[in-house]
């Protein structure tokens, strides 16, 4: 099976680190805040949450742009800015005790491919359609389409 989007879309990684266990007051507010926000836009599809799911301390979503990824963690009236304020206070409060980090992609039709063999729908398979990888999806460099000259050979 491979997984195909519609237009271009956002990956957006993010993890946190426990740095002091033992400052339970520091790490604990964080770990509670992201599960609000998942319920909130998972209750709220027009905010642009796609899909996403979590592996080990690292969570992957989906988003249907990276405008609707912004305008989430800017919104007053949602979950994530309140969070992020208290993160930055307790932060303040406990200097090194948490860490957090997150990275954003941003990805056009034919600039990415997927393979599932023997899987539940996981990652982009779990936001997009997933299709049998048959015809020209039945191959790496056919689920990415045409290669410019010099993309991915390390020249």
């Amino acid at each position: 099976m491979t997984a195909e989007l519609d237009g271009p879309f956002a990956v957006f990684l993010i993890g946190a680190r426990v740095n002091q266990p033992w400052n339970v007051p520091a790490w604990l507010p964080v770990f509670r805040a992201m599960p609000r926000m998942l319920r909130e836009l998972q209750a709220q599809p027009d905010l642009g949450l796609l899909g996403g799911q979590t592996h080990g301390g690292t969570l992957i979503q989906y988003w249907r742009s990276a405008e609707h990824l912004h305008a989430y963690a800017h919104a007053r009236d949602h979950a994530h800015l309140p969070a992020w304020r208290a993160f930055n206070q307790a932060a303040q409060r406990h200097p090194g005790a948490v860490g957090i980090w997150h990275e954003t992609y941003l990805l056009q039709p034919g600039g990415y491919e997927t393979m599932y063999v023997d899987m539940p729908p996981t990652g982009l398979g779990r936001a997009g359609t997933l299709l049998p990888a048959t015809g020209r999806r039945q191959s790496a460099q056919g689920r990415l389409g045409s290669l410019p000259t010099g993309v991915g050979t390390g020249t």
